[in-house]
């Protein structure tokens, strides 16, 4: 689809994707590219930002992408009802003015049999035989913990979809955000051990007034479990006070995080701390450590995290 002056060209075929971005790349521009599942809210568009001033060296050719990925969702999870509004996602890139180019695919796997619908099949499980998509990546060890451990097909279908979008649009630099951590991390592994030729950028999160992290989950929250919410990022800053006033005991941060979420009507699933590169738990936060957090209010489960950047040998962490 041809761009009108000022808006992003809309792209769906692969093919047309991987021609247009090297066209892009022979123009002498950086290729940088932000993969979104929609429903753009103001984190999304701080990542094109982000990818916009990627490059120091000239001018960048952002690609913005646009799919729901079904691999990532176990079928007790909520890719039937994932919140959509492609036509509010261009407007909102157009009014950017940084968006070369939006790829929005209708499907990235080979369905089983020639009727694949490429509708909202979790985990492509209907492809586990016949000519079905059957090739997976896996990061073996940062992928366990954290969301792993509930999600246990979440990670092998970020991994695989984003190594088909870096085949595809063969970005020079890709953009993701921070809240979603292990999954940033996981990326920065792929790429270093499958040599990627991809410099991965990770985006610090972006929230609301009131501190809650933007997500596009947010929307299926009700009025009273959003108040409720802002528990998360109030416990996630009372913990890194206390870190930074010296308390470095993982167990006992954690027990104050968890008493915080449960007493505002949260169910938590996990608190970790974690070495940040590595997602080692931590005892103590004596190193470069990341508090990760995921709590279901009502329906919605959310995420969020705090990272803790030093540690001084009196004890004391700095941000």
């Amino acid at each position: 689809m041809a761009a009108v002056a000022g808006e992003p060209e809309v792209i769906r075929d692969k093919a047309a994707m991987r021609a247009w971005a090297r066209r892009r790349r022979a123009e002498g521009k950086t290729v940088a590219l932000v993969p979104t599942m929609g429903f753009l809210h103001d984190g999304h568009l701080s990542l094109v930002s982000a990818a916009a001033a990627a490059s120091a060296t000239g001018p960048v050719a952002v690609v913005v992408s646009i799919y729901v990925n079904p691999s990532q969702f176990a079928p007790t999870e909520d890719l039937a009802t994932y919140p959509s509004d492609l036509a509010g996602d261009l407007r909102k890139l157009a009014a950017t003015g940084a968006v070369a180019a939006v790829f929005c695919p209708p499907d990235l796997y080979v369905r089983a049999g020639a009727g694949g619908s490429g509708g909202a099949v979790s985990c492509l499980e209907e492809a586990s035989c016949g000519d079905g998509h059957e090739t997976w990546i896996r990061v073996e060890r940062l992928e366990k913990g954290l969301c792993g451990s509930r999600r246990p097909v979440f990670f092998r279908g970020v991994a695989t979809v984003v190594a088909k979008l870096f085949n595809i649009v063969e970005p020079d630099i890709a953009v993701f955000g921070k809240k979603d951590y292990q999954q940033w991390r996981v990326i920065c592994r792929m790429v270093r051990d499958l040599d990627f030729a991809i410099d991965i950028i990770g985006s610090e999160i972006v929230r609301e007034a009131d501190g809650l992290a933007m997500s596009s989950r947010n929307v299926h929250l009700s009025h009273e479990e959003r108040e409720k919410a802002l528990s998360i990022h109030r416990s996630l800053v009372n913990a890194k006070t206390a870190a930074l006033n010296g308390n470095n005991h993982s167990e006992q941060i954690k027990d104050q995080i968890v008493q915080t979420l449960t007493e505002a009507g949260g169910q938590v699933d996990y608190v970790e701390i974690v070495e940040q590169e590595n997602l080692v738990a931590l005892e103590r936060i004596d190193r470069p450590a990341a508090i990760c957090v995921a709590a279901w209010f009502g329906k919605v489960r959310l995420i969020d995290n705090m990272e803790i950047q030093t540690h001084h040998p009196d004890g004391g962490a700095s941000i």
